[in-house]
């Protein structure tokens, strides 16, 4: 028998529960993402919650705690800080006996055990609890506000959860952004870019199969039958608008979804500066818009075509796969064309997209070298094109673009290119420091001499020398990180694991007075 003070991960292979291979993945993918290692466990579906418990009570000596019934009143609640809670992984549950008895997932975790001593002045007696039921209630106090009113678990209604539409309402009301079903495992949904466990069971194939299968037209269905994978938008009566994918994994059906607000933030709202509106409004030229996924392109780029539509009067053509944001005709014409149901085909769409008289495109995302070259050949001619493109900062981008032709075509491309870029833009979405949502971080290579020159004469890496240099159309992510973690809206350690060089952010850091460590 192995002692009680075994690591939980030691504790879980040697209970024949978890292998060392998988230990070893899960152990990296916290290293990357952070948090407690059974929470990563329960994200990557390695173990089921009820087997963690239970090693975890053994583990740290700790009491397993059902929060289902558990009522926690307001003057409970106010003992702790909400963004203790959230940060922590905790909840204070009741006063006993001049002591705070708190569920949390991770009982052993002694930092967090004397910080919340030191906060409550009050003895801690910690409990294990399910990572499910606490995320529930952390969801229900955001909403309902901490130290508000009494804090009970909700239950799980059967009629309310009916169907798909019941799981994107579950995902909508706990403000999260992405719901993924997976067969043999239960719903999750990504809150703040962070996987978490639905409390409902799991789901078979066949339950997904009729979940997403009552949802979709004939041509759907026969185009998920043609192609193995279906883009296309869903929206439900009373909760919101969705972008879907349906695709297979080992002979399952797996789907995703996406909640698209039904409001359009602006840019002052997403957090961009003023220099990339005024890039939107202008006549000409070519703004391309770049992050991986997840990280908010498609709404910074609805946002910069809803200031288009409400300040110019333009004739705005967009293709997208599929239509994600909807706007209303304003000051301008906003024309979405949703590829499968407005035009056979990307390419079909692009081939045709002069004919309509645009004054801006929008591309959805550059795909390939025919996008590339209509939007190339666009800007060129007098339109304003937006577009979004996967890299990793905006340099790269620029690379991506040139690279996507022939050698035979890339001088003339590197030319066209110099004379109609605009701005790249490369950002990402970073945890606020309170645990609660995210902002925003972002690079930028702007149109100047220097930079078409380098375009042109193929030294774009000279650009990615000169980022740190802070020039004013060369601008590295490390700056945005370091104003976000001086103005205390980003840890240092998450603005490092989004930083283009550690070292020099750190710096940065250093200049305006800070402490990295």
């Amino acid at each position: 028998m192995m002692a009680p003070h075994t690591k939980l991960g030691e504790l879980l292979v040697h209970d024949g529960l978890l292998s060392a291979a998988e230990l070893g993945h899960a152990l990296k993918t916290q290293a990357q993402s952070g948090g407690p290692l059974g929470d990563v466990l329960l994200r990557l579906n390695m173990v089921d919650e009820a087997q963690l418990l239970a090693v975890l009570s053994r583990q740290t000596g700790a009491p397993q705690l059902d929060l289902a019934g558990v009522t926690i009143p307001v003057e409970v609640q106010a003992r702790v800080r909400f963004d203790t809670a959230r940060t922590r992984h905790l909840l204070p549950v009741r006063l006993s006996d001049g002591a705070l008895e708190v569920g949390m997932l991770d009982p052993s975790d002694a930092e967090a055990l004397r910080d919340l001593e030191f906060e409550t002045g009050l003895r801690i007696t910690p409990a294990v609890v399910s990572a499910r039921q606490l995320s529930r209630l952390l969801a229900l106090a955001d909403r309902q506000g901490w130290a508000k009113a009494a804090l009970t678990l909700p239950a799980s209604d059967p009629r309310r959860l009916a169907g798909l539409a019941g799981l994107l309402g579950m995902l909508v009301e706990a403000r999260g952004q992405d719901l993924h079903l997976a067969a043999d495992a239960a719903p999750s949904i990504r809150v703040d870019g962070e996987l978490v466990r639905l409390d409902q069971p799991p789901l078979s194939g066949h339950d997904i199969a009729e979940l997403v299968g009552a949802v979709l037209t004939p041509e759907q269905r026969q185009g998920f039958r043609s192609a193995l994978e279906l883009d296309f938008a869903h929206v439900v009566e009373g909760v919101g608008r969705f972008r879907c994918n349906l695709y297979r994994q080992r002979g399952t059906l797996t789907f995703t979804a996406r909640h698209v607000p039904a409001r359009i933030p602006t840019p002052a709202e997403l957090g961009l500066p003023p220099w990339v509106t005024a890039a939107a409004l202008e006549r000409q030229g070519l703004i391309l818009l770049t992050a991986p996924n997840g990280h908010g392109k498609s709404t910074t780029l609805a946002s910069l075509v809803d200031v288009i539509n409400r300040e110019r009067r333009a004739n705005v053509i967009t293709l997208e796969d599929p239509i994600e944001f909807v706007h209303t005709h304003q000051r301008s014409n906003v024309n979405q064309r949703e590829v499968g149901l407005d035009t056979h085909s990307f390419a079909e769409g692009l081939r045709r997209i002069f004919r309509q008289n645009p004054d801006v495109i929008v591309f959805g995302e550059l795909r390939d070298a025919e996008s590339i070259a209509v939007a190339l050949s666009a800007a060129e001619s007098g339109h304003l094109v937006m577009a979004t493109m996967h890299s990793l900062n905006a340099t790269t981008a620029i690379n991506r673009l040139i690279d996507a032709f022939p050698d035979d075509q890339r001088h003339q491309t590197r030319a066209q290119l110099a004379d109609a870029l605009l701005l790249v833009l490369s950002q990402r979405l970073v945890r606020h420091a309170s645990g609660r949502g995210r902002v925003l971080a972002y690079e930028k290579v702007s149109s100047s001499l220097r930079v078409r020159n380098a375009i042109r004469e193929d030294k774009v890496h000279s650009l990615r020398q000169l980022v740190q240099s802070n020039l004013e159309e060369l601008t590295s992510i490390d700056v945005r990180l370091a104003e976000l973690v001086a103005t205390e809206q980003v840890t240092l350690q998450e603005a490092s694991k989004w930083a283009d060089d550690p070292r020099y952010l750190a710096e940065l850091i250093r200049v305006r007075g800070g402490k990295p460590s």
